[in-house]
């Protein structure tokens, strides 16, 4: 399957340049099912209320899937990348990541797919058409490029997607819900200069998926291990 998906462009210097931009660049990745999120959130329509509450959910589902990813990563066997396996004879555009990342942080399972499959089926409970279009990002704009560069197999991508979507239909259960959703929601109408200031930079750490706190925390505990 790896090799099906990778045969045929690797030639191109030009179409591998341009999966690197799309696996790198945050506007492919976070930016636009969070921009369909706003524009849910924002619609003043009967459902207005509901919506919202499932606004508040879906956030709150991609958390939970990147801490539940990176959980993951970190107790289940470690699973090399395709990229640094030399028994798969495949030859693999050079992805922007630093490799000091790649080499340690294991394969399984992909918390890229995690996240945004976890927020992309957020949008489709609440409006159809939306959550195709997120649902098909998440294949071709994420999950894809990441298994053409050798960042992830293709069952990586696949069990991040799945685990994604679970957690979200999880979180969105109703007599789950009602217990965070509404109290959130009212909370944000009540002190929307506060709420939304918060929720700005929470939206744009889920859209960077908390690269630059990450590489604090990395250099922070680097640097007590030198002491």
């Amino acid at each position: 399957m790896l090799a099906i998906v990778t045969r045929d462009t690797m030639h191109s210097e030009t179409f591998s340049h341009a999966v690197r931009l799309v696996a790198d660049f945050y506007l492919f990745k976070g930016v636009l099912p969070l921009a369909m999120l706003c524009a849910l959130w924002f619609d003043t329509g009967e459902r207005r209320q509901w919506q919202r509450e499932m606004v508040v959910a879906t956030i709150l589902s991609g958390f939970l899937a990147l801490f539940i990813g990176r959980v993951l990563a970190c107790w289940l066997p470690f699973r090399q990348r395709p990229l640094y396996d030399p028994s798969l004879h495949l030859t693999f555009p050079i992805a922007a990541t630093p490799e000091a990342v790649l080499r340690t942080w294991s394969s399984f399972p992909s918390d890229h797919a995690m996240i945004w499959a976890a927020v992309a089926m957020g949008i489709f409970l609440v409006s159809r058409w939306m959550g195709v279009l997120a649902l098909l990002h998440c294949v071709f704009l994420i999950c894809i490029p990441r298994v053409y560069l050798g960042l992830h197999y293709p069952t990586d991508v696949l069990a991040g997607m799945i685990l994604g979507i679970g957690v979200t239909c999880l979180v969105t259960r109703k007599p789950i819900m009602e217990r965070f959703a509404p109290v959130i929601v009212r909370f944000i109408d009540k002190y929307p200069k506060v709420s939304y200031a918060f929720l700005f930079v929470m939206l744009f750490e889920l859209a960077t998926m908390f690269d630059e706190p990450r590489q604090l925390a990395e250099g922070i505990f680097r640097h007590v291990l030198r002491n």
